[in-house]
């Protein structure tokens, strides 16, 4: 039971989501992982190349792969009807964990699609005025700020008295003050800025490239349905959860007992939390695997592991297998308006 802030009846929280959770919990946690280490790997070779974007793809890949480990509680609470059995401080970590991942996310994805703008917009300027340097600074206050903000994740469990406590992890129902503030804050800053920020620059970049006479049609094209992809995936991994935390701090706000919303839209909003999840495993494949010559890059690194374990290849082929060049000046152009740069 759950109880109202203001009325002390309970609220008749029903849960009736396990299965379908833990499927997609699970479907998250079997794609994603293997897809952001295989990320980690290329961007991180991408860095030692001195490649700026594949900054922002690597520390968005660690974000993710910290989150994915502690997928396997989340599915053990999920299977125990959203009842947290281990300890408080367990609970207090994997919440921040999550959060943090949420918001380390969009702001990064943000800091993604801003300096491919920039590369479209600006590509003699941003070739010497983008460093590595810059983009790690920018990873760090953005890892730095989401942290801080998120502390008082560490105190929600505790926000309501020990008389009306439940032995559920972060569900504050209902909802303390302080939490709808939170609730309002995170929808405006840590949603609707970002959306405005990836519709911007993806028109942006949208319509130099439809201007451009050096790119053919099926370049434009790519272009085109990657940046409706990136707009989409985001509304649908993000703006249901936001909207229903909107809408529950709403109701908090105008009404003195919100049991009523509260047991209407629970089940609800436990799946929308889980579609926040699914985010982190489209990352890799619609930022790294999505692009020809990453592709390519990964083909070559396997060969030249396999060439190397079984000693069939002399120095000169393995060199050239490590370092061969891109396809065609066609595949140069669409990475500076994709993922290279």
């Amino acid at each position: 039971m759950k109880y109202s802030n203001s009325t002390m009846r309970a609220c008749n929280i029903s849960y009736d989501q396990g299965v379908p959770l833990v499927t997609v919990y699970s479907l998250v946690l079997a794609v994603g992982a293997p897809a952001n280490v295989v990320t980690l790997f290329l961007s991180l070779i991408k860095i030692c190349r001195k490649n700026v974007l594949s900054v922002y793809l690597f520390t968005l890949s660690l974000s993710d792969l910290l989150y994915m480990g502690t997928i396997p509680q989340w599915i053990i609470y999920v299977k125990n009807q959203n009842k947290w059995t281990q300890s408080v401080t367990a609970c207090q970590m994997t919440g921040f964990i999550f959060f943090n991942n949420l918001y380390i996310s969009i702001l990064l994805l943000c800091c993604i699609s801003t300096d491919r703008c920039l590369v479209v917009l600006y590509p003699i300027e941003s070739k010497w005025r983008r460093r590595r340097r810059t983009a790690v600074a920018v990873c760090f206050v953005v890892w730095l700020l989401v942290m801080v903000v998120h502390l008082p994740v560490f105190f929600l469990s505790n926000v309501k008295s020990d008389e009306y406590k439940n032995d559920s992890c972060f569900e504050t129902i209902p909802m303390p003050s302080l939490v709808a503030k939170f609730n309002y804050a995170r929808f405006c800053v840590g949603f609707c800025i970002p959306l405005f920020i990836l519709a911007l620059t993806n028109l942006l970049i949208f319509q130099r490239i439809q201007a451009s006479p050096c790119l053919s049609v099926r370049e434009k094209s790519k272009v085109k349905y990657l940046a409706i992809a990136i707009i989409m995936i985001f509304l649908g991994c993000f703006a249901p959860y936001h909207i229903i935390l909107l809408s529950r701090a709403v109701v908090f706000s105008l009404y003195t007992d919100s049991c009523w919303f509260e047991e209407k839209i629970y089940s609800v909003s436990t799946l929308f939390l889980c579609l926040c999840t699914i985010n982190s495993a489209i990352n890799p494949i619609l930022y790294m695997f999505s692009c020809e010559s990453v592709r390519q890059e990964l083909y070559r690194e396997v060969q030249s592991i396999r060439n190397c374990s079984s000693h069939r290849s002399n120095r000169s082929e393995s060199y050239i297998l490590r370092n061969g060049q891109l396809s065609g000046t066609s595949t140069y152009r669409i990475e500076h308006v994709t993922t290279e740069n």
